[in-house]
């Protein structure tokens, strides 16, 4: 719950109007979006790899992947892999083990918004727990957050595999 506060006094602080939503739990982006009753291409999940210049964070929709090889080529990086459970816990402490929310300027971490999401006025994100979602107009998140806009989302292939 404390990145919840923190994060809703950063919005208020801001002039953000956000909606602030509970719903079971749910432990994927995919499980949100139907706890919240929303299409997946609305709930935007985060992807925080690690870099030869450090720790980044992914913006894209529930319903996408990123692909890696394609990341590194398109970023320049020689080097990227997904950061670890150990890694995310140290990073986002005081979240849930993976319900960090898109702000990676919160914790001193460029973003990447990939721009599938860009199709949509509002996105719905983690808000520190698995049960917490924080709504906001796409145009307040790109203007607090100022991520790089990328094409880097692939489509979840229909069989379930990656």
């Amino acid at each position: 719950m404390a990145l919840l506060v923190r994060l809703e006094d950063f919005l208020d602080r801001s002039g953000v109007a956000y909606t602030h939503t509970v719903h079971p739990l749910a432990y994927t982006a995919r499980e949100v979006a139907a706890a919240e009753h929303l299409p997946a291409q609305e709930v935007a999940k985060v992807v925080v790899f690690l870099a030869e210049n450090g720790y980044r964070m992914v913006v894209l929709p529930a319903s996408k992947i990123v692909d890696f090889q394609e990341m590194r080529a398109m970023l320049g990086f020689f080097h990227a892999r997904l950061a670890t459970e150990k890694e995310l816990a140290q990073l986002f402490p005081d979240c849930d083990l993976g319900a960090m929310p898109p702000f990676g300027n919160l914790y001193g971490m460029p973003v990447y918004l990939d721009e599938t999401l860009l199709s949509d006025n509002q996105i719905a994100f983690n808000a520190g727990t698995h049960r917490d979602v924080v709504h906001v107009r796409l145009d307040d998140f790109r203007r607090l957050v100022n991520p790089e806009v990328v094409s880097l989302a692939r489509e979840v292939m229909s069989h379930g595999g990656w």
